[in-house]
């Protein structure tokens, strides 16, 4: 494969040649990057709002003696929608790869549509009893299906933009995902602060979820007019199957790229917990609980991009390795400060750090797994690889991590689970330059 900084007119990926033909002025690009960032705010939107609303979801759908119990319940019915992710990213990452990217893609984000649409409407325990938690676990299953096929597609779409400039495309991926986490913080701060806990309860809770049914058919329509990549085009038919290709033919590559999202995932699903975390564990207000978060998606939109683009330059690894080694010397620490000093200021200072440390990490990361797949397969390798580990190791973060604290009795438990994920991903980044990645 070349290097990053190589001017060849082709680049070997997956023992396929794409063409590096710069797309940079190709009037799409921006339209594609503007259109792939605001389908997938929107979609991921649907996810991770139940995360941030898992103390409310748990009183109304999941009542127990204990509210320690109600909550566990309630994160692990967030962590069971990642059992349907495998089974979304076959489907979906398949037909991702015949269909094209952008059917797929509007596929995926109707299929999440209907999934919060069945949240939004659904009677509380109070009222149907024992149905209502089975509707929840439906609708997050459905949603589970949708998310395993979007980030396989969605990467595929972006990285096949402009291969010279695949990091600064792929990117989007995970920069679009700092919106989610701004707009559902946001919306979780503001529901504690406008609202009273009976009005939330009642009624505010479900406000979130129709804003999101309100936008997806603006995501929907932006999908149906994208255009496909280049490479795509150049390389649709795929000649075997790409399920068999990226699960057996490939799978060195397939395991590869499970290992790299492994930390981005804890960190994902461990910020998502945070607002949890500062409430139960170091006793901040509901509201304020959200600021740091709502600060973690600010850096995540303005400083991916930037870390995208420059592994375009000096390559992908030596980015991610850095940030990987730098988050394990400080995650512990950085924990022990919040719960031996608990404000909002110190909880404002741990997620600027370790924010500004995993948009290092993530800003390579999408087009680094990209490049580990012929285009052929790239929408299923990335689909499948993508949620195995984030079904494994991601979904359940917010579970293990109160699971973690409750048997361990020790606040800062969760920073060792993300210690686990840098020392797989080490390995991962150590794997990757024998499949040419630089």
């Amino acid at each position: 494969m070349s290097t990053p900084n190589s001017a060849a007119a082709s680049r070997t990926v997956g023992n396929h040649k794409t063409s590096t033909r710069s797309t940079a002025s190709k009037p799409g690009t921006v339209k594609v990057i503007t259109a792939i960032s605001i389908g997938n705010a929107l979609e991921w939107f649907e996810i991770v709002i139940y995360g941030f609303l898992a103390v409310t979801i748990s009183k109304l759908f999941f009542p127990a003696d204990n509210e320690n119990v109600s909550l566990l319940i309630a994160l692990g019915t967030f962590g069971v929608t990642f059992f349907m992710r495998p089974v979304g990213s076959i489907v979906l990452g398949a037909y991702a790869d015949s269909a094209g990217r952008k059917a797929a893609l509007t596929l995926s984000m109707a299929l999440m549509l209907g999934g919060t649409l069945l949240i939004a409407v659904a009677p509380t325990f109070s009222s149907i009893g024992i149905w209502a938690p089975v509707l929840i676990i439906v609708a997050r299953l459905l949603q589970g299906f949708a998310a395993g096929g979007e980030f396989g597609s969605a990467t595929a779409l972006l990285a096949e933009q402009d291969p010279k400039r695949r990091g600064f495309f792929a990117s989007w991926q995970f920069a679009s995902q700092g919106i989610t986490t701004f707009l559902g913080a946001a919306f979780g701060m503001a529901l504690n602060s406008l609202l009273t806990p009976e009005q939330l309860l009642a009624w505010g809770w479900r406000i979130p979820f129709f804003f999101g049914l309100l936008l997806g058919p603006v995501g929907l329509y932006i999908r149906r007019h994208l255009e496909e990549g280049e490479e795509f085009d150049k390389n649709a038919a795929a000649k075997a199957p790409p399920v068999r290709t990226a699960l057996l033919d490939q799978r060195g590559r397939t395991l590869t790229s499970m290992g790299l999202i492994i930390l981005a995932t804890i960190i994902s699903y461990t910020g998502l917990f945070m607002p949890t975390f500062a409430v139960k564990q170091l006793g901040l207000p509901p509201a304020m609980s959200f600021v740091g978060t709502i600060w973690l998606g600010i850096l995540q939109l303005a400083l991916v991009p930037f870390y995208g683009a420059l592994s375009d330059r000096i390559g992908r690894l030596a980015i991610m390795r850095t940030a990987a080694l730098i988050m394990g010397v400080m995650i512990v620490p950085l924990f022990y400060m919040l719960v031996s000093y608990p404000s909002v200021t110190t909880l404002m200072i741990a997620l600027t750090a370790i924010g500004l440390v995993a948009t290092a990490y993530w800003g390579p990361m999408a087009a680094t797994m990209a490049e580990l797949f012929p285009s052929g397969m790239r929408g299923t390798g990335l689909s499948v690889s993508y949620s195995l580990g984030v079904a494994i190791f991601g979904g359940f973060a917010p579970f293990i991590s109160a699971w973690l604290i409750t048997a361990t009795g020790s606040k800062i438990s969760p920073a060792f689970y993300m210690l686990l994920g840098v020392l797989i991903s080490l390995v991962a980044l150590r794997v990757a330059p024998r499949y040419g990645i630089r």
